[in-house]
């Protein structure tokens, strides 16, 4: 009898989903995550584009998120096109010199309405700025190597010329070379860090 208590109990461990723990930290998954971007290029189309290199901690107290941070690799944008990507790394655009990395760190937590809202400051060319995020998060889950795991997915737009990107350019139609506004989006997986928050630290 005992004996089927215990064989229970482990079956139990691989098959029910894994709960979280009062504080865990996780780290985000490059090879299963993407930081893409979009923005209206004369008025007529979109050019997308996304950031290779990126990383980011994500903190879960009791399964809901604490605390978030990032940083993106400037230089690692990539839209398809190596001169226009060239060109968008120049002191016109990002000036990946200059500024090498863009971050994100939240400042607070907001709940509203059944839906999470990381309040962040957000730098980019040195500029910091209050970003406003809507985040859906899925899990945790156990990977097949054994790793937990969770999901994010977050959208949001924000205005260039908020953080010194002004290049400019309007055609007859008035319409800007490129739109001032940039829609970004984020799916996100992140493992959970053997070491807790609290050992962390």
């Amino acid at each position: 009898m005992q004996t089927r208590i215990i064989l229970g109990l482990i079956v139990a461990a691989f098959l029910l989903p894994p709960c979280a723990n009062a504080e865990d930290i996780y780290k985000i998954d490059p090879a299963h995550s993407s930081l893409t971007f979009s923005v209206r290029h004369m008025g007529i189309s979109n050019v997308k584009g996304h950031f290779d290199e990126f990383s980011g901690t994500i903190l879960l107290d009791n399964g809901a998120i604490r605390e978030a941070s990032g940083t993106i690799q400037v230089s690692s944008i990539n839209t398809g096109v190596q001169q226009r990507d060239n060109h968008l790394r120049t002191p016109e655009f990002f000036d990946a010199a200059s500024y090498p990395v863009i971050t994100f760190k939240t400042r607070s937590v907001e709940k509203r309405e059944g839906q999470t809202i990381l309040i962040a400051d957000f730098t980019m060319r040195n500029v910091t700025r209050e970003l406003r995020l809507p985040v859906k998060l899925s899990g945790p889950i156990k990977d097949p190597q054994g790793n937990i795991r969770i999901g994010l997915e977050a959208v949001t737009n924000l205005n260039r010329k908020d953080y010194g990107i002004n290049y400019s350019g309007a055609l007859e139609t008035g319409a800007l070379l490129v739109g001032d506004d940039v829609a970004l989006e984020i799916n996100a997986e992140a493992i959970k860090q053997i070491s807790s928050a609290l050992s962390a630290r």
